[in-house]
């Protein structure tokens, strides 16, 4: 395979005048072929026609130390050759119209000579793919400028390198496990929304939407985002957050597109609005499906054009700010009953995210249990924990059927908060455990209408065994164990329960005992048909 170098003439450097001691110095384009172990086949020389009579030198030279070396002349003029626009089109131009041969030439760009501004622009299209590649940089040595000098060849494609690529590693894992909130997550597919996320927030500029049902912790996420981005240098401004569910009316227009003095009754000053002071830093509009249609329209065009007109005003006013929005609502169902602007979607759901409700990521459960603690324990000043029963105890009703979590994480901040201000000591015993898991049954079994069969299930056994022996019987186990106390309930004796219970099987049987049937099932649980009668009566 040949290897070809891309070239622009020094006309400084590589201009060592006519005579011999031109030998003596150091010159960038002549350095390329001195090398022993770098064998240049053919060197793609760029120079504007004014210089055609130091390129001839500068060919000839090289003739003479590597007569293998083709050296092809390009007539490229700037204008201005520190102009950046101009340098890049020029140079855009020629790598546009050379034909490339990746599969039987390897090339090497040179960017020690020319002005800075043509050094970034090969930089800048070796980096894009239109100069298909390597970079090669030459230097004289610091000790004797006569010698051949020094290269370096670089390869574009930083994953090679084995230092950046484990610092870009390790970055995107700080940024993820920050966006988490330091929480160990297994959620697989929460796992790698939020690493896509941490790459999003990093790389891009356009809006966010986070969707996800209420508690999910959308508003803590979009805090993490924004302090992400501030932490990288992504953003100057502040975070401005508004619950779009607060703004009716009037009061929505002046609140994030301010008002003029005297744009409506009470309006007694300039009002700067919150777009405004979201300038270079980042807004967060919580449940923005609630924002009327007329708000929805002006916040397009602050979108896509970063200016809006205050209410009141004949004057637009700028504001360069990043939007996150949240909705716990189907926006597509929104706008399918004219609800929520189609337009306004399409231009906000570039990079969209749907937060799983915590009863989908029940293997996260105990870590963010832990976080709570964390959090609790540095707000009251003191530390408190599980006992291990108790741990137990409440780790498998919280995973288990009849834990809802309706309202998400906040559920869970309350419960642990309320069972760390019951504490003594710290501890959370297993009496504390099990009043919070009677707490949370009531409350949910009340958001649910008292209707739920699972709840039902759970009231019959609990008042005969209470609520930890209940909580170790199979949720299959308690189904039939409710049956068959119910119809105990329901009946005058455990024979005519039996009766009931066995009304096929009995029938096969030459001799039937159905009380007996019954008191075994009973037994197991160590329950008695008086002590269900006396419970019914």
């Amino acid at each position: 395979m040949k290897t070809i170098a891309i070239s622009i003439l020094g006309t400084s450097l590589d201009r060592r005048g006519p005579g011999k001691k031109r030998w003596d110095k150091w010159r960038p384009t002549l350095s390329i072929c001195q090398h022993d172990d770098l064998l240049i086949d053919r060197l793609e020389l760029l120079f504007s026609p004014d210089a055609q009579r130091l390129a001839d030198q500068v060919t000839e030279d090289i003739r003479q130390i590597s007569p293998e070396t083709q050296v092809i002349h390009h007539h490229i003029h700037f204008d201005n050759p520190w102009d950046f626009e101009t340098v890049y089109s020029g140079l855009l131009d020629f790598a546009r119209s050379y034909t490339f041969k990746p599969n039987k030439e390897r090339y090497l760009t040179h960017i020690t000579t020319g002005t800075h501004v043509a050094q970034i622009c090969l930089y800048l299209l070796t980096e894009a793919g239109y100069l298909p590649g390597k970079l090669l940089q030459t230097s004289p040595t610091k000790t004797n400028t006569s010698m051949l000098g020094e290269y370096q060849i670089i390869d574009l494609d930083l994953s090679k390198y084995d230092q950046i690529a484990s610092r870009f590693k390790k970055e995107h894992q700080e940024g993820t496990t920050y966006l988490k909130g330091g929480i160990e997550t297994n959620n697989t597919q929460f796992n790698h929304m939020i690493e896509q996320l941490e790459q999003v927030s990093i790389r891009s500029q356009e809006p966010i939407l986070i969707t996800g049902p209420t508690g999910a912790g959308k508003s803590q996420l979009a805090q993490r985002v924004y302090d992400l981005r501030k932490l990288r240098g992504k953003l100057t401004g502040k975070l401005v957050t508004v619950n779009c569910a607060t703004l009716k009316g009037e009061n929505a227009m002046s609140a994030l597109f301010g008002h003029k003095k005297g744009a409506y009754t009470g309006a007694s000053s300039d009002r700067a609005g919150l777009l405004k002071e979201a300038n270079e830093g980042l807004l967060f509009l919580d449940e923005i499906g609630e924002l009327g249609i007329d708000e929805q329209a002006m916040l397009l065009k602050a979108i896509e054009d970063k200016r809006f007109m205050p209410f009141g005003s004949d004057k637009e006013v700028s504001s360069n700010f990043q939007l996150i929005a949240g909705s716990n609502r189907d926006l597509w169902l929104q706008t399918q009953k004219g609800l929520f602007r189609e337009d306004l979607l399409a231009r906000i759901d570039l990079w969209t995210y749907e937060l799983p409700s915590l009863k989908d990521r029940l293997e996260d459960l105990e870590p963010n249990i832990d976080f709570e603690l964390e959090n609790f324990s540095s707000k009251s000043g003191y530390l408190v924990r599980f006992n291990t029963s108790a741990r137990d105890i409440y780790l498998r009703f919280s995973t288990s059927a009849e834990a809802t979590w309706s309202a998400n994480f906040r559920d869970l901040n309350a419960s642990i908060t309320r069972m760390g201000t019951l504490s003594d000591g710290g501890r959370i015993t297993t009496e504390v455990a099990h009043d919070e898991i009677k707490r949370l049954k009531q409350k949910w079994h009340r958001q649910s209408g008292n209707s739920t069969p699972y709840n039902k299930i759970q009231h019959c056994i609990e008042a005969l065994l209470g609520t930890s022996s209940c909580d170790s019987i199979d949720f299959h186990e308690q189904v039939l164990l409710a049956n068959v106390i119910q119809v105990c309930q329901k009946t005058s004796s455990m024979a005519e329960a039996g009766r009931v219970l066995f009304n096929i099987s009995r029938t096969t049987k030459t001799s039937s005992n159905d009380s007996h049937r019954v008191k075994q099932i009973l037994s197991k649980y160590d329950i008695s048909f008086g002590d269900i009668k006396a419970h019914s009566e």
